[in-house]
């Protein structure tokens, strides 16, 4: 499963880089009869939006456009017209869709808009890695990306692995209370020597 949601404010970009990363979740699972404790991971990204015509250059013929028919709840609109957009960018491989709107002009801008946010975010990896190679053996890049653990059984609990933050408010913290988070975040990344 995937999500997509947009952030909108100033510094959103800045500040959500924070939760970039692999989050886990200890609970009861509300699916299980035996009532015993699950671990989920989720895995997040924060893109910024790219405007046409931004940092990264989209040839037309470097994309793959496919409409199909939305998916969802009934209506008298669903499965009747070609509104969902599916836009490949060839060379990468990356593939974004929409459905959201009964406009596929509408859904293909937005499709447009997580493309180019996309493509940036790519093109840096690959940048970041190209300098990572001329510095090899600087980072160790290794498995434990997980950023912090969200324990709702035995106790509550959500706790930052790189920064130390806990916070015993775990519902709070689910329900969006992310400021204590981004704040000691910024505050060691203020501290890390610079990265070339």
């Amino acid at each position: 499963k995937a999500s997509t949601i947009e952030v909108r404010g100033e510094f959103a970009y800045g500040m959500l880089r924070a939760e970039v990363g692999v989050h886990r979740l200890v609970r009861i699972s509300p699916f299980d009869f035996n009532q015993r404790r699950h671990t989920s991971f989720a895995s997040v990204f924060a893109y910024p939006e790219v405007e046409e015509g931004g940092d990264v250059e989209v040839r037309d013929e470097d994309l793959r456009v496919d409409t199909y028919r939305s998916s969802g709840a009934g209506g008298q609109h669903v499965n009747k017209t070609e509104s969902a957009v599916r836009i490949t960018h060839l060379p990468t491989g990356i593939v974004v869709q929409c459905q959201a709107d009964r406009s596929q002009h509408r859904n293909r801008d937005v499709a447009m808009k997580v493309l180019l946010a996309r493509l940036a975010h790519h093109f840096r990896e690959e940048e970041r890695k190209r300098s990572e190679a001329l510095e090899a053996g600087k980072l160790e890049i290794a498995w434990g990306s997980q950023i912090r653990s969200y324990v709702l059984h035995p106790y509550t609990l959500v706790k930052d692995h790189r920064t130390g933050h806990e916070v015993g408010n775990a519902q709070g913290v689910l329900d969006g209370d992310l400021e204590g988070f981004i704040e000691a975040w910024l505050r060691q990344r203020r501290k890390e020597p610079t990265r070339a």
